[in-house]
């Protein structure tokens, strides 16, 4: 253990030290190294965690970034560290950050349903917020069976301005997270104006369903759809649910155990999503929560006093 602790001062990686090791008669694996070593400290104080948990068994939301946030977040901590120093105490930590994987189908097209056009075009970018909104579910695996969270992300801060939970897929599980994303923006006083909203949809048979697309003209929302079977027209979306995937029912962070039923999922979500709003690091809003990049844009817009 010495002898490796040597090696890495001098900056030589923990798994090259042991196979050199195994090549000279002591064979030593990495893991047995970093079971003595349970709690590795950066040089500048920064705690790096429990290395020797596997990633979907990370105990905090900062254990899920990569080398590039995970160094954004030590800036913004008030540690000056280098790019290449956190990608070396990463990778001598085992630590890679969390991937995401593929997934599935989960919405049924109506061919023969009479649908809006694709207003957006796959340009994910807004003005302001409350001009566009993006839409789409996905399933979760339960013991009691299946569960579906549905999302509406404000594409202007990739905001998560609503979501609901159920255990079937009828219309209900789109049309509550939209009630709920407009009473909430009118009760933080950013109410919706009508007609200027796009709601972006996929071609699925809820958001073509009567009651959705009535409510959507009783709002005065303009719909969006793109064409069928293309995720790439609602690729923000898409790239959001990803991440829930991973980032939440991928790992132990926000719920212990396993999925037994819809419960779970809920309160794992809730706490996904208050992370993801206000503190997960976004490299497309200049590293910033979308929560925070989203008040600032409100911020700016409110005169300052000036001084007599």
């Amino acid at each position: 253990m010495g002898f490796i602790d040597s090696m890495r001062a001098e900056g030589h990686a923990v798994e090259s030290t042991c196979r050199v090791l195994r090549e000279q008669g002591c064979p030593v694996a990495a893991r047995t190294y970093r079971a003595a070593r349970p709690l590795t400290v950066a040089p500048d104080g920064v705690g790096c965690g429990d290395h020797r948990r596997d990633p979907g068994e990370c105990r905090n939301p900062r254990e899920l970034y990569g080398r590039r946030k995970m160094t954004h977040h030590l800036r913004r901590t008030g540690h000056q560290v280098a790019f290449c120093t956190v990608d070396r105490l990463m990778r001598d930590l085992g630590r890679t950050g969390i991937r995401r994987g593929k997934g599935i189908r989960t919405t049924i097209p109506r061919i023969d349903a009479d649908r809006p056009g694709d207003l957006l075009q796959r340009q994910f970018r807004a003005k302001a917020p409350n001009r566009i909104w993006v839409a789409d579910f996905s399933y979760v695996r339960t013991w009691a069976g299946f569960s579906y969270v549905a999302f509406i992300v404000d594409v202007f801060a990739q905001l998560i301005v609503a979501w609901h939970a159920a255990t079937d897929k009828r219309t209900d599980l789109v049309l509550t997270p939209l009630q709920i994303a407009l009473w909430d923006r009118h009760r933080q006083g950013h109410p919706v104006i009508g007609g200027e909203l796009v709601h972006h949809h996929d071609a699925g048979s809820q958001y073509t369903s009567i009651r959705f697309t009535e409510h959507l003209a009783l709002e005065r929302i303009t719909p969006s759809i793109g064409t069928v079977g293309d995720a790439y027209d609602n690729g923000l979306m898409e790239s959001v649910i990803g991440l829930f995937k991973t980032e939440c029912i991928g790992t132990t962070l926000f719920h212990q155990g396993p999925y037994k039923t819809l419960a779970d999922v809920e309160y794992a979500t809730a706490g996904w999503v208050d992370w993801y709003n206000h503190r997960r690091l976004h490299g497309s809003l200049g590293m910033v929560p979308p929560a925070e990049f989203e008040q600032a844009h409100y911020a700016a817009l409110t005169p300052q006093e000036q001084p007599v």
